[in-house]
């Protein structure tokens, strides 16, 4: 009797509407999986189209390109002899689904609608899709005449089903429904269901992988089982980077780990597993077996196929592992690299500029294009022929090989340093040592003529000259020459962006990177179309904290020895007059908060929803060591001012890497007003009354 069978999940990193070349990653994972010996493949969630297609879906040529890629992977020699299962949407009595379509030898076994859509955060499935509410319920569902002639099926079953092999079990579950409170995985599992399978698209967040693996493993821990996890990876075409993680668990341990950040296109996960542990597993919980003689059976889709082999005794089979998770400071290192690399590559690009002023937000942008190059060199030391390609393609040299990353730097990346009068020697020094460890193409310039002849327009105009407020100007004058410097920088990045490759006789244009944290975003500490204005940001979803834990893992990591000047300085916007040569002018007291403060009023705004009283009834307990009532009256006042003055900034936010639970990106993810009545008086008026009490 067989009871060893292999099974092989994958990462793939699809892009949206990208349908040739999705196809070619579907094929190529399978192919991997077969020669593995897997009887049973798992994709990605909407592998087929591209999990980012957003309002795509509503076309009705992603669903007919879905159908057609569909037919070709149905008529493929290698999805022969192998229990593939593939995502995409379909059209149902005209109701789109986001669904799996699992198929055997050129026949449509089943195809599962999703029951629980995503519809929090960055996710909007409900914007497309419709859950299927219908329980254990099978309908028929029939075919375009295009799979009709493949498959020679009229109708295929068409919901809330599993499938029966001749050895196991399989039930499916799609993304959300791990996470939601009623997993579909416990009511499969009472019923008999031996494996279960998820794909997915769940996107990277700083220490989010802990809980993912923590959610799979505990899905058989208490009712036994196998747990196969598929994952996007990659920037299929926004904000978001998907972090891979396939992975395979058993009875509550893994068995089997993928990367969660690499530059693989497709990463293929095999485990060869004994059926009987899970059924010995499930014996002696007797809690389980009362629970299971007491359940609502699913309908059973049989299929003449069996995942395991009649004489398979003396197969080996995987034993647990320990998962080794990534420390926040590396997740910064890799998941925004990678981001970058395949925006790069997608783009058609010929590499970044980046407006360095060094400071540490600025350097951590570097240090990440850094270690992209360091990526893209391992990757082509270890054989992967498509990364070379896209290298040799970007720098347009066919006969390239990048092998140093410092070298590599040189050809993609060009650092600016943009000096004016109100500029410091410690930060030109401080960019100009950093440049030069990570080896970019270095340009230092200045500013000062660009902003008088500006300025100069408007004297001649109105016959008035403003002035800092350090010369007797207002703050309104202060903050205006601020600005035109913050912006003519902005200015001149873009010009440098799209000529600078031309001066150096070389091919292509630049992506322009900004360099904006989360905290600065969240309170509107920048200048609107200023440096923060860029093509793509990747630390814009990170807070100054973890950006100053990751320049210390960079310099430990890379040996950036000009790190360390840059850190132990304080962050300045240098736009004021310098005070005898040194910076006069510091974020901190311009903003009116720490970073630290600003990264505890962010995460109580967004992930505890928290509002100003809240927030205020929240943060007396918490910092009722260091403050009064009336203090933190006062800061809480003070950041929901700034917060509500400045939201405007957001709608033009420069597109940035997610990372962070509590990013105020308007886009999407945090969806608010940006024209607030910025006295909050009711507001106000509850704090005050609680703190009279107090």
């Amino acid at each position: 009797m067989g009871r060893v069978v292999t099974v092989a999940t994958c990462a793939l990193n699809q892009w949206a509407l990208d349908f040739e070349g999705n196809l070619e990653r579907i094929i190529k994972s399978i192919d991997i999986a077969k020669s593995k010996g897997a009887r049973y493949r798992l994709g990605p969630e909407l592998e087929i189209c591209g999990y980012g297609c957003s309002d795509h879906y509503y076309e009705s040529d992603t669903l007919l390109h879905s159908f057609q890629v569909l037919e070709k992977l149905l008529e493929s020699p290698a999805t022969q002899d192998i229990i593939c299962d593939v995502g995409m949407p379909v059209l149902h009595r005209n109701v789109r689904y986001n669904c799996r379509v699992i198929f055997l030898n050129k026949k449509i076994l089943l195809i599962r609608p999703k029951v629980s859509l995503a519809n929090a955060g960055n996710y909007r499935e409900l914007r497309w899709f419709t859950p299927w509410s219908k329980a254990r319920h099978v309908e028929e569902y029939f075919l375009p005449r295009i799979i009709q002639e493949v498959t020679g099926q009229e109708t295929v079953p068409f919901g809330d089903a599993v499938l029966a092999t001749k050895d196991t079990c399989l039930g499916a579950e799609i993304c959300e429904e791990l996470w939601a409170p009623n997993s579909p995985h416990i009511e499969m599992g009472l019923d008999g269901v031996e494996i279960f399978t998820n794909s997915s698209g769940s996107h990277h967040v700083l220490r989010k992988a802990r809980a993912r693996v923590d959610l799979v493993n505990s899905a058989t821990a208490k009712n036994g089982g196998i747990y196969i996890l598929a994952n996007q990876k990659g920037c299929d075409g926004d904000r978001l980077y998907y972090d891979g993680c396939a992975m395979i668990s058993m009875n509550g341990e893994t068995v089997a780990q993928g990367s969660q950040f690499s530059l693989d296109d497709v990463e293929v996960l095999v485990a060869t597993l004994d059926l009987e542990d899970v059924r010995s597993y499930r014996a002696e919980i007797s809690s389980r077996n009362l629970a299971a003689s007491k359940v609502n059976p699913y309908p059973r889709v049989k299929v003449n196929f069996a995942l395991s082999c009649p004489d398979d005794v003396a197969v080996p089979t995987c034993m647990p592992i320990q998962w080794r998770h990534h420390s926040p400071e590396e997740e910064i290192s890799l998941g925004p690299a990678c981001w970058l690399w395949d925006y790069l590559r997608r783009s058609k690009q010929g590499g970044f500029l980046l407006p360095l002023s060094g400071g540490i937000d600025s350097s951590a942008t570097a240090c990440i294009v850094y270690s992209m190059c360091h990526q893209v060199c391992l990757a082509v030391k270890n054989g992967n022929a498509d990364v070379l390609a896209d290298a040799r393609r970007i720098v347009g040299d066919e006969a390239y090989t990048p092998e140093d990353p410092r070298e590599l730097c040189r050809r993609v990346f060009t650092t600016c340093y943009m000096a004016s009068e109100n500029s410091s020697q410690d930060t030109r020094s401080r960019a100009k040592l950093l440049a030069q460890q990570i080896g970019s193409y270095h340009i230092n310039l200045n500013i000062d003529a660009a902003v008088k002849a500006v300025v100069g327009i408007f004297c001649a105009v109105t016959d008035r000259t403003p002035q800092f407020s350090v010369y007797g100007g207002s703050s309104r004058e202060s903050l205006a020459l601020q600005n035109v410097q913050a912006r003519i920088r902005m200015v001149l990045a873009y010009l440098f962006a799209q000529l600078t490759l031309w001066a150096r006789g070389m091919p292509g244009g630049l992506l322009v990177l900004g360099s904006a944290n989360v905290d600065e975003s969240l309170c509107g500490y920048l200048t609107k179309y200023d440096c923060s204005s860029a093509d793509i940001n990747p630390i814009g979803g990170i807070s100054k904290s973890d950006l100053k834990n990751f320049i210390q893992y960079c310099s430990d990591s890379f040996q950036l020895t000009a790190l360390s000047s840059i850190m132990s300085a304080p962050p300045t916007a240098e736009l004021e007059p310098l005070l005898d040569g040194q910076v006069a002018q510091t974020d901190e007291a311009d903003m009116g908060m720490t970073y630290a403060e600003l990264s505890i009023y962010g995460k109580l705004r967004k992930i505890a929803k928290a509002g100003p009283y809240s927030m205020f009834c929240k943060l007396i307990n918490m910092w009722k060591e260091i403050c009064t009532p009336r203090e933190v009256a006062s800061k809480v006042k003070h950041f929901f001012r700034m917060y509500s003055i400045n939201r405007h900034k957001m709608t033009t936010l420069t597109p940035s890497y997610h990372a962070e639970n509590y990013s105020p990106d308007d886009n999407r993810f945090d969806l608010r007003p940006f024209l607030y009545n910025t006295s909050w008086s009711w507001q106000f008026r509850c704090i005050d009354t609680q703190v009279s009490a107090l």
